[in-house]
């Protein structure tokens, strides 16, 4: 069957954006579902490839609209959502529909489509670790990583809510765990 959905969740430097690209590149007929957004573009993104990069008033103007799966607002003024549009075009390439959201996001798009999605959370090893590759990856502030962090400790606590819990110790071994889990629930 087309048209299913893969919702990919984790905190911020668990390996959830490397896991997706992995997906994407296994032959499975995914699509990735571009997120709008309201936050500035970071380093290389490009609007339309990464994130729809959206002013606040113009987001505002697509959810009175109705034009969003779901979207939430994740700080002050600072808001992510999935447009419709976009599922739209991705099911008329008859691909399967592959997101990467937040923990919120993930739970969201699963409750609304059930069993014609599957829902998968990429847990860090631990808080620590997460942490530590947060600080190694140099792309945010010291008090920017304390605020990913403890966004993480909130997400984590909700993993629970999906379908499947990866926990990425490994690299390569989580990207293999996701790209089977993905692979079976697609052949179904």
């Amino acid at each position: 069957m087309k048209g299913k959905l893969v919702i990919i969740s984790a905190p911020s430097g668990a390996g959830k954006t490397t896991i997706v690209k992995h997906l994407l590149e296994s032959g499975l007929n995914l699509s990735f579902s571009v997120s709008a957004t309201t936050r500035s573009p970071r380093g290389s993104e490009k609007d339309g490839e990464d994130y729809f990069f959206l002013s606040v008033p113009e987001f505002k103007r697509r959810i009175e609209n109705d034009e969003f799966v779901e979207w939430e607002e994740v700080y002050k003024d600072m808001y992510y959502g999935t447009l419709k549009c976009e599922l739209e075009r991705i099911r008329n390439d008859d691909k399967h529909v592959l997101f990467d959201v937040d923990a919120q996001g993930g739970i969201n798009l699963k409750k609304k489509f059930g069993i014609r999605a599957i829902a998968i959370f990429i847990m860090p090893p631990s808080v620590e670790e997460l942490e530590n590759r947060l600080i190694r990856r140099s792309t945010d502030t010291p008090e920017k990583i304390r605020i990913r962090v403890e966004k993480a400790r909130e997400e984590m606590k909700l993993a629970n809510q999906f379908d499947t819990v990866i926990v990425n110790h490994h690299l390569d071994t989580a990207k293999e765990e996701t790209t089977k889990t993905v692979s079976s629930f697609l052949s179904r």
